[in-house]
């Protein structure tokens, strides 16, 4: 008998198939009401980590993409930046010649206007020494003569003083 060998080893058999049945129906009631619904947690935790790391892979590739863009943004602030300022240097450039030539305009005509009054200054002075030179002649002929000239006469002896006289001809 076989089952003599089994129960010299310390196994009964009754006890075993008890135990062998309890742990199937166990093992069946398990399975049907815990490891169903964990496994449905574990599959749905599953995957929302697999949406998570592929949420966060999407929000890397855009952080990415962002800093590309930002950088890409900088360079061009950059460039234009540097255009504006090249501009400023320019009309900077150009309002400093137009304030050199304006001051060479101002000081031509500074030169101008003061050597028309040194010519004019000149002028009233010949004319001043002239009328100076002509009342001397008159004065100096009015003794000589004894006598007083009249207008006719005071021309005509002015007129040939000035044109006898070295004055004449430098002016």
């Amino acid at each position: 008998m076989v089952f003599l060998g089994i129960t010299d080893l310390g196994i009964n058999l009754p006890v075993l198939l008890g135990q062998t049945l309890s742990f199937l129906l166990l093992f069946f009631v398990l399975k049907a009401f815990v490891y169903k619904p964990i496994l449905t947690i574990l599959d749905e935790r599953r995957e929302r980590i697999r949406e998570g790391l592929s949420a966060a892979e999407r929000a890397r590739s855009e952080s990415a993409e962002a800093s590309r863009a930002a950088a890409d943004a900088l360079d061009a602030a950059r460039r234009e930046g540097a255009g504006i300022v090249e501009q400023a240097r320019i009309v900077g450039q150009r309002l400093q010649e137009e304030a050199r030539q304006d001051a060479g305009r101002q000081a031509e005509a500074l030169i101008t206007r003061a050597q028309q009054e040194i010519q004019l200054e000149r002028d009233a002075a010949i004319a001043e020494l002239r009328r100076e030179f002509a009342d001397l002649t008159i004065r100096a002929a009015e003794k000589v003569i004894g006598q007083s000239l009249d207008a006719t006469a005071h021309q005509r002896l002015i007129q040939s003083a000035l044109e006898d006289s070295s004055f004449q001809s430098r002016n």
